[in-house]
């Protein structure tokens, strides 16, 4: 696949962060600049080139037709014949509508095979149907990159984040239920999630931090192992300073009179300390959520007394995190691992 050809060598929680100059931002020559592109639309393709795979077991949380969890039952158990741990795994796609869990399939596939049990999670994106807002999903890419001229609008406050509670406090019972108690260990739940999932993901891991009221807050921190949350758009204000997916966080929190109230309800980077276990894995090269927003959410996270684990790929973009033909995926995995196991 062109992606794993062009991913350099994975790097490891030990890893210096991306260089000034490694960042999309900062290549100024026009040659190198080229090359970067060619080299990011090559791994977006070869990651959205898989076909998708079908679950072993699909569960409702809700009445919603997008309120649904696909499970993955385990292969060869990581750690011997005990049930598996069981990943979470929230998709990406800038909370836009027409960007479902079937991209993220593959990788679900590549985990389950590596020993975990998975859930893959359905949530509702975009505006609701036949709203003003609501448009036409029009295909351009996950990423909205530049060019994209009328990228469809992303996320649907607050339907996004009631799925996306709802479907976290149900999964265990739903694992279990779907793939049996010899099959899966919900006791052992690391939660992952790509992008616009990784956002997700640290937000479902901060429930029990939200401003009191709101109607997400747990009372406790949820059951988690810990999180690796990959490419996040973990911090919304470098998001929104660099326009990041074609302005996707904004149209999240909606109307700018709105956005002031909603940002302590939505961004990871307000909802610290956690005291959940976390690690952000993020390619050097990602011209889609840049390095610096992952390194936004870790100052944030020092400043809060906090130290996530950082994994920086070195010459890695923001596709090969997901795709099972890329070097990077056995990076992302052996992150599940430090936490699962």
């Amino acid at each position: 696949m062109a992606a794993a050809e062009a991913d350099g060598a994975a790097g490891t929680a030990d890893a210096a962060p991306a260089q000034a100059a490694d960042r999309p931002g900062a290549v100024r020559d026009a040659g190198a600049r080229a090359r970067l592109a060619a080299r990011a639309a090559a791994e977006e393709a070869s990651a959205l080139g898989h076909a998708p795979v079908a679950p072993d077991a699909t569960a409702s949380y809700g009445d919603h037709p997008d309120q649904v969890i696909d499970f993955y039952r385990s292969g060869t158990p990581a750690g011997g014949a005990r049930p598996a741990p069981l990943v979470v795994l929230l998709h990406g796609g800038a909370w836009r509508a027409a960007y479902d869990r079937a991209h993220v399939s593959p990788l679900a596939a590549y985990l389950a095979a590596a020993g975990y049990a998975v859930a893959s999670v359905e949530y509702r994106r975009g505006p609701a149907p036949g709203s003003p807002a609501a448009g036409s999903d029009s295909p351009d890419s996950p990423a909205g990159q530049a060019g994209d001229t009328a990228p469809a609008p992303a996320g649907r406050w607050p339907e996004t984040f009631d799925d996306v509670a709802a479907a976290m406090d149900a999964v265990a019972a739903l694992a279990v239920t779907a793939l049996g108690e010899e099959a899966v260990d919900p006791r052992r739940t690391v939660l992952t999630g790509h992008s616009a999932g990784g956002h997700l993901a640290l937000w479902a891991a901060a429930r029990h931090v939200l401003p009191t009221g709101s109607p997400w807050r747990l009372d406790a921190p949820p059951p988690l192992r810990g999180v690796v949350a990959l490419a996040p758009i973990a911090d919304f204000g470098t998001a929104i300073r660099l326009h990041v997916c074609s302005d996707a966080v904004s149209d999240l929190l909606g109307a700018p009179e709105h956005r002031a109230d909603r940002l302590p309800h939505a961004d990871p980077s307000v909802l610290l300390p956690t005291g959940i276990a976390t690690t952000i894995v993020h390619g050097s090269t990602d011209n889609v959520v840049p390095p610096q927003v992952s390194e936004a959410f870790t100052r944030a996270a020092a400043a809060a007394g906090e130290e996530p684990t950082v994994a920086w790929l070195p010459e890695t973009g923001h596709f090969p995190l997901i795709d099972p033909a890329a070097q990077a995926v056995a990076a992302v995995a052996d992150e599940i691992a430090q936490l699962a196991w």
